[in-house]
């Protein structure tokens, strides 16, 4: 099961055995935050501040693109990146939702979306992955890691708990025209789409140079039909739509936009699959995906990033996250059930729960957060169960604040269900 989970039928009182003790989390707005249960008080320190300091301006710099995508069933999937660094060396890296409003004072809307990084490092295979460090330092939306890195590849997997990216309740009546003719029958693309295609060029344009490469645009393709362009379908675009070095610039992409449009007569249909998959909805709103933009700077050499898969936010983020949890997170056995632990990792910013099952047979573990206030998880129910393999861990849930600005507390009823 994926860090985002399935939602599970609500389960009543009387399929539990025994509760375990009650994890409460209290954060008065903008202070230090408590964990407590029946029998023990945890004093957590406050939420390590990220420095955004000029001395990182004088390192090498690279900078890649990418963005979070919500699937239908709810699974969240990125774009994941092979970093590479030549000696070891001082490096800082962050991650933020990256902005497309042109409009000053008035941001995008998915800047409030939480944005991570695992780093893990590549040994001998890609198979063989060590979790070095994740984003734990934040300031606003950037949140961000600096240390020392020894030379070597390392995969970058950005993460959303899926708190905030997540389905929207509310329909959408009123669909945008994409699409018109002049009096003369010749047809054009709205000031509204193009305005749409420029910010979708702006997002897939990953190392923000301007032009669309053929992995870039592949990468397009790959989300939005299911396909890849070759290279000899790639060169009849260049021949046939604005490019330059080779890459198919801002007009290029909207001339090719125009050509669908045109083969199809001017029915959107096929538009509006592209819009869907990009995560806008009927009225050209941004509502199902989350752009992102990683940074990385080094003292030492000049880092090298490269994106080269785009998955679900599960399997090698899924181990990350729980190893990173056991590792720096809280542990709590299960009164009665010593096999059974529950990990709690806090910040201010979000608690992620991870449940160990050490025993050889399968467990159905039962959440209740009804008594929680100003929390939202990633699950979107405040009652469900899951299932724990023998010998092994998952994510149980992730919570955040609904109002980070009023005070949140969390308060968990973990059971054993019979």
């Amino acid at each position: 099961m994926g860090p985002n989970g399935n939602r599970n039928s609500k389960l009543t009182e009387p399929n539990l055995i025994k509760p375990c003790p009650v994890n409460l989390w209290h954060c008065p707005r903008g202070s230090i935050s408590t964990l407590k249960n029946s029998s023990e008080i945890f004093e957590f320190p406050k939420w390590h501040k990220l420095c955004l300091l000029p001395v990182y301006q004088d390192w090498q710099h690279m900078q890649s693109k990418g963005c979070f995508f919500l699937e239908e069933d709810g699974e969240i999937i990125s774009h994941q990146y092979r970093m590479q660094i030549a000696q070891r060396s001082m490096v800082y890296l962050t991650i933020k939702p990256l902005n497309l409003s042109q409009v000053e004072g008035k941001p995008s809307p998915w800047l409030s979306v939480d944005t991570a990084m695992y780093i893990l490092k590549e040994n001998e295979s890609q198979a063989n992955l060590q979790l070095v460090c994740f984003t734990e330092l934040r300031n606003r939306e950037v949140f961000g890691w600096t240390g020392e890195l020894g030379p070597g590849i390392y995969w970058l997997i950005p993460s959303t708990t899926g708190c905030r990216l997540r389905k929207k309740i509310k329909p959408v009546t009123d669909e945008a025209q994409l699409v018109y003719r002049d009096e003369t029958g010749e047809l054009f693309l709205t000031k509204e789409f193009k305005s749409t295609l420029s910010d979708i060029f702006e997002v897939i344009d990953l190392d923000g140079n301007g032009l669309l490469s053929l992995e870039e645009y592949n990468f397009f393709e790959l989300r939005t039909s299911g396909e890849k362009c070759d290279e000899d379908a790639w060169a009849v675009c260049r021949e046939n739509f604005d490019t330059k070095r080779n890459e198919l610039t801002r007009q290029g992409f909207m001339d090719l936009n125009l050509m669908e449009a045109n083969d199809r007569e001017g029915d959107p249909c096929d538009l509006w699959v592209t819009l869907h998959s990009m995560g806008y909805n009927k009225a050209l709103e941004l509502t199902e995906a989350c752009p992102f933009v990683i940074d990385i700077y080094a003292e030492k050499c000049k880092p090298k990033i490269k994106a080269v898969h785009m998955e679900a936010c599960s399997g090698q983020l899924e181990k990350a996250i729980c190893k990173s949890v056991l590792s720096n997170g809280d542990a709590k056995v299960m009164d009665g059930y010593e096999n059974i632990i529950v990990h709690t990792y806090s910040c201010d910013t979000w608690i992620t729960s991870v449940i160990e099952n050490k025993s050889d047979e399968k467990v159905i573990i039962h959440i209740n957060n009804e008594l929680s206030k100003n929390c939202i998880n990633n699950r979107g129910l405040n009652i469900f169960a899951v299932e724990v393999g023998p010998k092994s861990t998952m994510v149980c849930q992730h919570v955040m604040p609904l109002n980070e600005r009023q005070e949140w507390i969390y308060y968990c009823i973990y059971s054993l269900i019979s």
